[in-house]
This record gives structure tokens, C-alpha cells and sequence, in this order.
């Protein structure tokens, strides 16, 4: 009896161990991937696996190795692997109850290449129990890899680059001065005085411009009379008064004598507190700080007065520097330069470059319509101006709207050189890099861009390639651009993106494409088949890329007619 019960419970214990060590199949059902379907953001492909083992499927002896796969056409790429141990196994990782089973999460990264547009998601197993291998078949858990992201390189290179403005002004606002200086107390105008060497340069230049009425045109002459702030106010306010009465009928006599016809503008200030306290901030003169903070403490003419004249270490300073300067009469003669007109400019680069300015020069590329005449003038001047980056920039900018990034590159290095700190260098740059690519580099470019105009639509995709899309969208603002909507589409504002796509002014193949992913994320077939076959239409080779977009595996029947 007791040889039958000990068979029996040999053979039981025998059942249980193989029980305990088999190893069943694993279904996708007990899998969550997130994001449902993979996307790739900033040129990585991230993924979250949620996952558990189902009661009594681990072995309390076993050791189970999960990889995540992404397998696509011609090839695959492994992800982290995660390792699992039984309950009686010893080791750091994360153990699973055989009775209960248990959950487990796994994230992984995969750097993105367009091949996985079409891809299978596979967790695939390593399991041994007691040192031996078992048999586990790998399990699919996701299908293809959303890519419309990685768009941002295409919408970039349709993104304006950053155009270098020229600084020419047709009419140039110009002034000379000369000072009519007077004794203290006294306003009668002194020889030395109307013959110093400033009121013959005035005069001098007086003459210029009104002998040169075809490039010179004059305004008006200013006359402008001070006293200086020591002294009663009545007083100060009488030899003022009186200092642009000599003052203006002097230069009333000048205008005769020189038979120069201008209107004479006249003011004056009795007491000069504004340039008593500019002098005194430029000068060294000791405590200058407490003159300025008494003058900011009081406003009251006499008590300023009285506070400055009490510092009598000081006083006798500002009696000899700067109350002498203030004893004065401005007079401003006003005239405006004028520039050459469109047609002698072009004249003139047709003719001799070599007359005009950098700013002529650049100014006469915005009056030519044709690329290559602006291509002309812009190397004319890099010839002429070789310290001047904005050729080398506009040549870039021109380069890369007809898709020549590599010329462009080569201007833009040339550009960098002679201004490293150039916006509209920096901003190119950076939208160049973001067509490569290269998002790293297109930060750091983008960064020192800022004053561009072009900058912030280049910031936009910048935003969108690293998956900031509201930051993307609000940097776009009201631009109606593939941009523009690319960062809508992102960020779910399918209503926006539509808007702006039906804006765009000239649509190319980019923007029928993103229409069609525009339908296809708001289930509409009609609209996904119409905008692909335009699409293809201007760039063929958009058929092969929408056949493997992730976006359209819902949509065979539109595909079918592409």
C-alpha cells in the first residue's frame, strides 16, 4: 500500500514541475502600445509598451529576455530590452509572479529613417527556464510609423528665406551747426565770434546747398538762444530775448548778402537747466553726481540755484566750464540731400557700377524683375563691397528658392565670415539645416536669427521638428503657408490646417498632399483621392511615398486611383 502511495505522489509532484515549467503563447491582446499608431517626433520614433503575463504563464524558475522590433523593408532595428525573472530566481530585475502573473511597462526609442513609413512593430522573447532555452514565437503589436512630421524639411525648403534689406533713402535729412558764443550778462555779437571757423563752415555749406537746388534742397535755418541758469530769471529772460533778436538779424543779413532765399525759424530758453545738466554728466568736475541730484531734487529755478552755489567747492568750477557754454545762439541750417532717381541708378550699373553706393547698388536689385539681372547686380556688388555680407546673403536667398542648397551653403559661408552675428545669415543657415535635417544645428542658427524677418516662419518648423506644435502655431500666427498648416495638422486643428491650405496663394504638390492627410485624419475618402492625384500630378514621385504613408492605410480606394 505504501509503494502505491508513494508512486502516486512521485508521479503528482512530476505533473506539477512540468505544469510549472511550460511556456504557452502570448497574443497581441495582452499588449497596449502608446501612441496607437507610432510616430516619429524629432527624428525618433518613441514608444511606450504596456504589457502583462497571464496567471500561471511564468515559470517560477524561468528568465524571459522582450525586445521590441521594428521591422520594415530591408531591414529592422532592435529597441531596449527589458528582462523578466520567475520567483525563484535571483537577480535585480523585475519579478513575475507565476499564480497572478503581472504587469509590466517598456519604452523604447528608434531613430527614425522614411523606410519605416511601412513597418511592423514585433516583441520578440529570450526565455529560459532552468538554463534551458523555450520556445516563445514573437508577437506583432503595431503597424507602420505616422512620418508626417518629418514633413518640416519639405515645407522648410517652400518657407521664404531671409532677404538682406538695403538702407537706401532716396532723400537724406541733413543739419549743420555753428554756435554764436556771448559773454556773461552781455548779448552784443562779437567779430571773433561771426568769423570762427564753425560760422564759415555754415556758410560755406549755406552756399552748397542752395547753389546745388538738384541734389539739395533746403528747409529751414534754426536759431536758437540761450542763458545760462546763474542770475534772476527776468534778467536771464531779457538777454535771451535779446541774443536771438542780434542772433537772427545776423543771419537774416547773411541770407542776403549770399542772396539765399529760407525761412528763419527763432526761439529761446532764458534759463538752460537741459544743458547745464548735459554739460555736467559729460564733465569731471568733482561732486558732480550731488549737482545732478540736487537738480533732480528741486525744480524750482532759484532753489536749484541756491543749492548748486552753496556746494562752493564746486562752484567756482562750473562758473569757468560750464556756465560759459551755455551763454550761447545755435543756428541749424536744415537741407535735404536727394538721391539719384530709379533710372539713373540703373543707368549707372549698366554704365559704372563704381559710382554708387553698397546701399544704390543693393536698392537696384529690387528694380529688376528677372533672377538673373538681380544675380548681376548682386556679384557686381560683392565686387565692389566684398566687406559687405548682404550680396553674398541675397545671392544665397535666390540659390535657395530655385532649390541650389548647395550654392546657397557656399554663399552663406562666404556671408558668415564678414558678419557672424547676421540675422538673415543665421536665419538661412538654420532653415538649410532644417532641410538637411539637422535640427541640433538648426537651433543654434536659428537662435542667433532672431532679428530676421524670415525668422520666425523658420522657427515654425524648427518647432515642428521637435514636435512643439502649439509653439509651432503660434509662431506661424495668421501665415497661410504648408508650414503653417503642417503645424495645424500636428496639432489636431484639422478646421485650421483645411483653412489655410485652401489660402495659399500658389499651391504646389506639398500642399495637396497635406489636404490629403487632412482628409484622411478627418475621414473623408473623397477628399484624401483628390488631393492625392493632384499631388502626384506635380510631383510624381509622391505616388511611392503616399502607397507607404501610414496616414493613408485606411484608404486603398483612394490610393487606387493615384
Amino acid at each position: 500500500m505504501k509503494k502505491i502511495y508513494f508512486s502516486f505522489l512521485a508521479a503528482t509532484l512530476l505533473l506539477l514541475s512540468s505544469c510549472s515549467n511550460k511556456l504557452g503563447e502570448l497574443s497581441s491582446s495582452y499588449f497596449a502600445v502608446t501612441p496607437q499608431f507610432l510616430e516619429a517626433v524629432n527624428g525618433e520614433v518613441p514608444v511606450t509598451i504596456s504589457g502583462s503575463f497571464p496567471e500561471k504563464f511564468f515559470p517560477k524558475k524561468a528568465v524571459i529576455t522582450v525586445t521590441p522590433v521594428l521591422k520594415y523593408n530591408g531591414g529592422s532595428v532592435s529597441g531596449d530590452a527589458y528582462t523578466f525573472i520567475g520567483e525563484k530566481v535571483e537577480g535585480n530585475s523585475q519579478v513575475i509572479s507565476h499564480k497572478a502573473g503581472g504587469n509590466f511597462t517598456m519604452k523604447s526609442v528608434f531613430d527614425y529613417i522614411p523606410e519605416m513609413a511601412k513597418s511592423e512593430l514585433y516583441l520578440e522573447f529570450t526565455a529560459k527556464v532552468k538554463n534551458k532555452a523555450k520556445a516563445l514565437p514573437a508577437v506583432k503589436v503595431a503597424d507602420g510609423v505616422l512620418a508626417t512630421a518629418e514633413l518640416y524639411n519639405h515645407t522648410t525648403a517652400s518657407t521664404k528665406p531671409a532677404y538682406a534689406e538695403d538702407a537706401f533713402q532716396r532723400v537724406i535729412k541733413q543739419a549743420k551747426q555753428a554756435n554764436i558764443m556771448f559773454l556773461i550778462q552781455q548779448t552784443n555779437l562779437r567779430w571773433s565770434e561771426l568769423n570762427s571757423a564753425s560760422m564759415k563752415e555754415f556758410t560755406e555749406t549755406l552756399k552748397e546747398v542752395d547753389a546745388d537746388k538738384e541734389n539739395k534742397v533746403l528747409d529751414n535755418i534754426e536759431v536758437s538762444a540761450y542763458a545760462s541758469p546763474d542770475g534772476g530769471f527776468d534778467l536771464n529772460d531779457r538777454l535771451a530775448a535779446q541774443r536771438q533778436s542780434n542772433a537772427e538779424s545776423h543771419v537774416n543779413k547773411l541770407l542776403k548778402k549770399n542772396k539765399v532765399d529760407a525761412y528763419v525759424d527763432t526761439e529761446y530758453t532764458a534759463e538752460d537747466w537741459e544743458g547745464f545738466q548735459e554739460l555736467v554728466a559729460a564733465s569731471n568736475i568733482p561732486d558732480k553726481d550731488l549737482i545732478l541730484r540736487v537738480l533732480s531734487m528741486y525744480k524750482e529755478p532759484e532753489v536749484r540755484e541756491r543749492e548748486i552755489k552753496n556746494i562752493s567747492a564746486v562752484y567756482g568750477e562750473l562758473a569757468e566750464e560750464i556756465l560759459p557754454q551755455l551763454r550761447r545762439a545755435r543756428i541749424t541750417l536744415n537741407y535735404q540731400l536727394i538721391g539719384r532717381s530709379d533710372d539713373e541708378i540703373l543707368a549707372a550699373v549698366k554704365e559704372d557700377a563704381s559710382v554708387l553706393s553698397v546701399e544704390e547698388l543693393l536698392y537696384a536689385a529690387t528694380l529688376v524683375s528677372k533672377t538673373e539681372d538681380k544675380v548681376a547686380i548682386y556679384n557686381q556688388t560683392a565686387k565692389l563691397y566684398p566687406n559687405d555680407y548682404r550680396a553674398y546673403n541675397n545671392l544665397a536667398e535666390i540659390a535657395m528658392k530655385a532649390g541650389d542648397y548647395a550654392k546657397a551653403k557656399s554663399f552663406l559661408e562666404k556671408a558668415v565670415k564678414l558678419n557672424t552675428s547676421a540675422a538673415e545669415v543665421n536665419t538661412n543657415l538654420g532653415m538649410l539645416a532644417l532641410i538637411d535635417g539637422n535640427v541640433a544645428d538648426a537651433e543654434n542658427y536659428l537662435v542667433k536669427g532672431t532679428e530676421a524677418k524670415a525668422n520666425e516662419a523658420a522657427l515654425g518648423n524648427l518647432y515642428i521638428a521637435q514636435g512643439q506644435y502649439e509653439r509651432a502655431v503660434s509662431a506661424f500666427g495668421e501665415t497661410y503657408s504648408n508650414a503653417a498648416a503642417l503645424a495645424q495638422i500636428m496639432a489636431k486643428d484639422y478646421s485650421d490646417a483645411k483653412n489655410t491650405l485652401s489660402k495659399i496663394e500658389t499651391p504646389d504638390a506639398y500642399t495637396y498632399y497635406l489636404n490629403a492627410i487632412v482628409g484622411a485624419r478627418t475621414n473623408n475618402p473623397a477628399m484624401v483621392a483628390e488631393n492625392l492625384v493632384k499631388a502626384v500630378r506635380l510631383d510624381s514621385s509622391l505616388r511611392a511615398k503616399a502607397l507607404n504613408d501610414a496616414e493613408f492605410r485606411k484608404f486603398a480606394a483612394a490610393l487606387s486611383h493615384i
